[in-house]
């Protein structure tokens, strides 16, 4: 399929089938609470990729009984609904959509670390190994200490500029990402520490930069520059 959002929600979909067969409305639940967590999710891109993950082979649909979750008076039109029946579409993965999933779920690079993509990966982790889920992390690490060093010099050249409003806005905004770096320092050393003696994973190859440690000094209120 193709890269970028549609990848992303074909890992989502396919990580989601991996667990358990679902009907299209249980596969939105779950959807929202993966995607919803991280970016804003359209429904009416999931039936577009559910045609093309059939199309592909790598998902097949089955006829089911309505399940009890389903929704008073779902619209009978629902690509879901077999026609003149209360059955519902059960879609499952096979062979070649277990293959793929195993595929993306390897994919560790750079792709894997941006804002777009990152929470997908992450919330699938139980089904990833160990080094690739390290690299993954190492690899957010670094994007997010390249953003902070260039919010911190762009800052020093602009921040008289700004308002207090402004400054207490773009403040809010650098602390939540120093926040993430803390987490994933906490996460990387859980990793290293549960990874098999003698065994160094390989660290991330693009966009690498000084890790932060967690007894590091903070650096004082800090904000990031408008957009100009």
């Amino acid at each position: 399929m193709a890269s970028g959002r549609s990848g992303v929600l074909e890992l989502a979909v396919l990580g989601s089938l991996h667990e358990t067969p679902l009907h299209g409305y249980e596969l939105r639940k779950r959807l929202n609470t993966i995607l919803g967590m991280f970016r804003a999710f359209s429904y009416g891109s999931l039936y577009p990729c559910l045609r093309q993950l059939l199309n592909d082979g790598l998902i097949m649909e089955d006829g089911a009984g309505a399940h009890a979750s389903d929704p008073p008076g779902a619209p009978a039109e629902s690509p879901l609904a077999l026609p003149g029946r209360r059955s519902k579409i059960v879609y499952k993965l096979t062979a070649e959509g277990k293959e793929r999933l195993q595929e993306l779920l390897t994919q560790a690079g750079p792709s894997a670390w941006e804002d777009e993509s990152f929470g997908v990966h992450f919330a699938f982790f139980r089904h990833t190994e160990a080094e690739v889920r390290l690299r993954i992390l190492e690899g957010r690490r670094s994007r997010l200490e390249e953003r902070l060093d260039g919010v911190r010099t762009a800052l020093a050249r602009t921040r008289e500029r700004l308002d207090s409003y402004t400054l207490e806005l773009q403040r809010h905004g650098l602390e939540s990402v120093e926040r993430e770096v803390r987490w994933l320092n906490e996460l990387i050393a859980t990793e290293r520490r549960a990874s098999p003696a003698g065994e160094e994973p390989q660290p991330a190859q693009e966009g690498t930069s000084r890790a932060s440690t967690p007894g590091e000094e903070k650096p004082g209120p800090q904000v990031a520059p408008e957009d100009n």
